[in-house]
């Protein structure tokens, strides 16, 4: 079944789109450009629903005329020396092109084989995971006027894959927290505050129960405030942080939030329900070298192929990746599309309690972008 998607995908467009190996293309450390000055960007379609919600962006961006031209990548990953990695192909094109766009994957089964989102992440070194959630007008959630970020460290914490076993029955899991990790972490939750133009960061923790784990990351925060004296500070503990997300969200519309890794995994989550799912919710992983747009919902197999599927979490997903490459323009044009047929009600995927097919509504989306 993957394979087959994988395989329509590309009759879908020519490799003479989708694949650049042209020597005239401009490679800097902002990217790959083509001579007519187009940037060069790495898509990775995913699996299941992954190559439909694709092909959506895809079409859109088309019809946008967004100044992008796609480098399609295969990710299956395969275990090299006993860990799992990626082809070479796809990690050149990533290094290559510096921002990358990316439908759900899905992680093989079986031992030896770890999160396909995890490998991207260490691959890549990925240490900060931006994820907004914000309520979407003509999607009605008992929660209204939701306007959060939430910023989380990505490489470390409990996720860093360090356990073993102590004696039979007694299990070690080693939580991994460095102030190199955590600095740029919360320097980059600082810098995205002012950027957009928020006035507080706020980190997430329980320093009072691993008074050296978390105590170091409060202590790296605390001490980057300084440098930030337009930007209002505070620490909240994970647990009341979850509590006043439910019960008085509007209070943080105009805060970061900034956690290690674990916790940002349960609040992010935690947050997207609160507007809908994660079917609405966008997601960027940053890094220094490279950055990774992605739809963080599953690949939905059930639906897969039944041209079913929404594909508006990897479309906000895109328009993040085209704020973050400084294409404002066509990232608002295509937005303002996508959260008017979603407000208008007419043409709304199964999820979103409509009868439109992912078709219909990519074909409304388009037609909004030209009113």
């Amino acid at each position: 079944m993957l394979s087959s998607l994988r395989s329509n995908f590309t009759k879908y467009h020519s490799l003479k789109q989708l694949r650049l190996y042209s020597s005239s293309n401009i490679t800097s450390e902002h990217g790959t450009k083509t001579p007519d000055g187009k940037h060069v960007v790495t898509l990775i379609p995913g699996d299941g629903i992954g190559p439909e919600i694709s092909r959506s962006v895809v079409r859109i961006f088309k019809e946008a005329d967004v100044p992008i031209v796609w480098e399609e990548v295969d990710v299956t990953p395969f275990l090299r020396n006993g860990r799992t990695t990626i082809p070479d192909e796809a990690r050149h094109s990533v290094n290559r092109n510096k921002v990358a766009l990316k439908g759900p994957l899905a992680t093989p089964i079986g031992k030896g084989h770890v999160s396909m989102n995890l490998t991207l992440r260490r691959t890549f070194d990925l240490y900060a995971n931006v994820r907004p959630c914000k309520s979407i007008v003509g999607y009605k959630t008992p929660f209204d006027g939701v306007n959060t970020v939430l910023i989380r460290e990505n490489t470390e914490g409990e996720y860093s894959g360090i356990e073993h076993e102590v004696v039979p029955g007694v299990v070690q899991s080693i939580k991994l927290i460095t102030e190199e990790a955590s600095k740029r972490c919360v320097k980059y939750a600082f810098d995205y505050a002012r950027t957009v133009g928020r006035s507080k960061v706020v980190v997430v923790h329980k320093a009072t129960v691993m008074k050296q784990a978390d105590g170091l990351f409060l202590q790296v925060a605390q001490d980057l405030s300084k440098e930030y004296p337009d930007i209002e500070f505070g620490e909240m503990l994970l647990d009341r942080a979850c509590l006043h997300m439910v019960q008085r969200h509007e209070a943080y519309a105009d805060t970061v939030l900034v956690m290690p890794n674990l916790y940002g995994d349960i609040l992010s989550d935690l947050c997207a329900g609160l507007i809908g799912g994660l079917g609405l919710t966008p997601s960027g992983n940053i890094g220094l070298k490279a950055s990774i747009f992605e739809s963080v919902h599953g690949t939905a197999p059930d639906i897969a192929g039944k041209d079913l599927a929404n594909p508006t979490a990897l479309l906000l997903s895109a328009v993040m990746m085209l704020r973050h490459m400084n294409l404002e323009e066509k990232a608002v044009l295509i937005e303002n599309a996508v959260l008017k047929t979603i407000a208008e009600g007419k043409v709304l995927t199964g999820d979103l309690f409509g009868k439109a097919t992912n078709t219909m509504f990519t074909d409304e989306v388009i037609k909004n972008l030209k009113v």
